[in-house]
């Protein structure tokens, strides 16, 4: 796939992909032979990570090392040794995901509770000026 169809399959701008590639998050299968990139499903997988992981605040250090942490995981020829560390790894994420969510369920929240006391403020404001009438 060109690098359209993928920023439109992960909702990422095609700016954001050339970026993850840039900085070696994301490197393209291929390149057609004028030079396009080509991505694979496999890398829309990692990207779709990625757009998991940028707004829970995951630097790109971060998800560099959680995606060669999947690899390693998936690799049949990675040694107990690398596939524990991954797992690990995996688990810290996992963890600072969690609480990830929960600060967000918090503001979620904050912003609903303050939405409902703004659109009784504006009801109330309505009221009282269709009253004066």
């Amino acid at each position: 796939m060109q690098i359209g169809q993928v920023a439109a399959r992960t909702e990422l701008s095609i700016t954001t992909v050339r970026h993850y590639d840039e900085v070696g998050l994301v490197t393209p299968s291929a390149r057609s032979t004028g030079g396009f990139r080509l991505y694979t499903e496999a890398d829309i997988d990692r990207l779709l990570v990625i757009r998991r992981m940028k707004p829970l605040g995951f630097t790109l250090a971060e998800m560099r090392d959680l995606l060669d942490s999947l690899a390693a995981l998936n690799d049949a020829g990675a040694s107990q040794e690398q596939r524990a560390t991954a797992a690990s790894y995996l688990q810290q994420c996992r963890t600072k995901a969690q609480e990830s969510a929960n600060t967000l369920r918090k503001q979620l929240t904050y912003a609903e509770e303050l939405a409902e006391l703004l659109a009784a403020k504006a009801d109330e404001v309505v009221a009282n000026r269709d009253g004066r009438r």
